[in-house]
């Protein structure tokens, strides 16, 4: 077995990871990840500002406040840390840290954002396109293959160890999230269901339609079965 590690029992690393990187590559895909961040907070705050509902991992963390004292961030990074430990044990690699970054950066940045005056946009305009926002933003976090939100690498595991279609492993993981949500009392509402079918369902049209019109390295989510698995930086 490499001493770099592997991504699962049987599947050997890929070359690819054994030979040096171009600094550029590096370069490429952080200004890819901080513009998916950039992007999807744009999104989260429209969603905010629209008072239509919350996405599914809110209706979760809101469900659970209303069982224990904690704070919403708290409880958001225990359901990160319990999606990571998953897919660490079940890709037999080491825990990664970045999707707490991104938790972290996004978090700040929707609390800048919403200090801006948006008054002038109305509720259903401002849902439409914080449905746009949050799935192409969520398309460029996962092809920069760095600080891939923690759902969003069970979904990739689904992908490529099930062969289930990105979009319907999204579906299916958020669903169950806003399930448990809305069991343990936590709000569901129009934007909800938007975002569970809108923003989950266009993810990986986005992806597609950057690889084959803007070139880009899809380096989050590669085929099924494909050698390697995803390249996320940190993970090995």
């Amino acid at each position: 077995m490499s001493k770099l590690g592997t991504t699962s029992a049987s599947s050997p690393v890929s070359n690819r990871h054994l030979k040096p990187r171009d600094p550029r590559e590096h370069l490429g895909r952080y200004a890819l990840y901080l513009a998916g961040c950039l992007v999807f907070a744009s999104g989260a705050t429209l969603f905010i500002h629209s008072e239509l509902g919350v996405d599914p991992l809110d209706v979760l963390s809101l469900g659970i406040l209303e069982h224990v004292d904690l704070t919403i961030g708290i409880v958001q990074a225990l359901i990160a840390a319990v999606c990571i430990a998953i897919w660490s044990a079940w890709n037999r690699r080491r825990p990664v840290v970045m999707p707490f970054v991104t938790f972290l950066l996004c978090g700040s940045l929707i609390d800048l954002m919403l200090l801006a005056d948006l008054d002038w946009l109305d509720s259903v305009p401002s849902l439409v396109a914080a449905v746009l926002l949050c799935a192409y933003g969520s398309a460029l976090i996962i092809m920069s293959g760095t600080g891939i939100r923690a759902m969003d690498l069970i979904v990739i595991t689904l992908n490529q160890r099930w062969n289930v279609p990105f979009w319907g492993a999204k579906v299916g993981v958020e669903a169950v999230l806003l399930t448990l949500g809305w069991l343990l009392g936590g709000p569901v509402g129009i934007g909800t269901l938007a975002f569970l079918i809108f923003v989950d369902g266009l993810i990986q049209p986005f992806m597609a339609f950057n690889s084959a019109k803007l070139r880009l390295t899809n380096h989050g989510l590669t085929r099924p079965g494909g050698v390697g698995g995803p390249v996320l930086e940190g993970s090995r």
